[in-house]
């Protein structure tokens, strides 16, 4: 049987992983620190993507510590979200958060350390915090009304319910793609004219882009549905997010349910995988 030598590269790795009482001390994190600790996963998974593409780039054999430098991102990433999978599975809240297909530790982490159900009476709140209220704008010279890194949070919550819809066992992937056929249909009926009208007013939009192509005929472009879609699945999720983080906290139900307009009819959607069974 043939041994694996580890290089001096991966023998450095090694030592840098994280260890176990690390990964324990995880589960202690403050707020603060653990959304120091999203930003910086995400900043690592960036940095590890470009060293990667900068290896795959090269049109001789790439500088070894390029290569190095792309696994010790690789590296950091993986056990900064394993720390991140600690500090969520601490709560009742992160556990619930990672049974629902298409949240990872990451985004389960970031919504525990962004949202202070204290400061959110309502789902309302969550969502004007996360920048999901259409009625927030950011007039000039005014304090931004959202939390950007919440933002996008919920944004990538939006991308993963859409890249999970296929799978029949994902309750807001397939609240995604219910949407989606829901807002191009009324988008083919013509029903957002309107704001097609207004957005191509508003808007400095080139002629020559599909986007200009579609507003021109009273339709919203392909691109805006995705996002409508997302979006609406994205605060559904946030709004039993609230229910689950409300009662855990205060003992007792969300003072308002999530209640869902679809299709003409009006549908209370119980909050998937609550009470958790552990």
């Amino acid at each position: 049987m043939t041994t694996h030598t580890l290089t001096d590269e991966e023998q450095l790795i090694a030592t840098l992983r994280l260890t176990r009482d690390l990964r324990t001390a995880a589960a202690t994190l403050e707020s603060g620190e653990a959304r120091y600790l999203v930003d910086t996963y995400y900043a690592l998974q960036k940095l590890r993507i470009g060293a990667t593409a900068q290896v795959r780039s090269s049109t001789l054999e790439p500088n070894s510590l390029l290569s190095w430098t792309g696994q010790m991102y690789a590296q950091l990433e993986t056990d900064v979200q394993q720390a991140l999978l600690a500090y969520a599975k601490s709560s009742l809240v992160g556990r619930w958060s990672l049974s629902i297909i298409g949240i990872g530790p990451v985004i389960a982490a970031g919504l525990l350390a962004h949202i202070d159900i204290e400061q959110a009476p309502t789902v309302g709140h969550i969502w004007r915090y996360a920048g999901l209220d259409p009625t927030s704008k950011w007039e000039k010279k005014t304090k931004r009304p959202w939390n950007a890194a919440l933002k996008v949070i919920s944004w990538k919550i939006g991308q993963s319910f859409m890249k999970t819809c296929n799978n029949e066992k994902s309750v807001y992937g397939a609240l995604y793609k219910q949407r989606k056929a829901y807002e191009q249909e009324h988008n083919e009926q013509g029903r957002y004219s309107e704001q097609a009208a207004r957005i191509l007013k508003e808007k400095h939009i080139g002629k020559d882009t599909e986007a200009y192509a579609a507003y021109s005929q009273g339709k919203l472009p392909p691109a805006h549905i995705q996002q409508r879609s997302e979006r609406y699945a994205t605060k559904i999720f946030l709004s039993h997010f609230h229910a689950v983080t409300y009662e855990v906290h205060y003992g007792k139900p969300a003072p308002t349910p999530w209640v869902i307009q679809f299709g003409g009819h009006t549908d209370v959607l119980s909050v998937p995988n609550w009470p958790m069974i552990e």
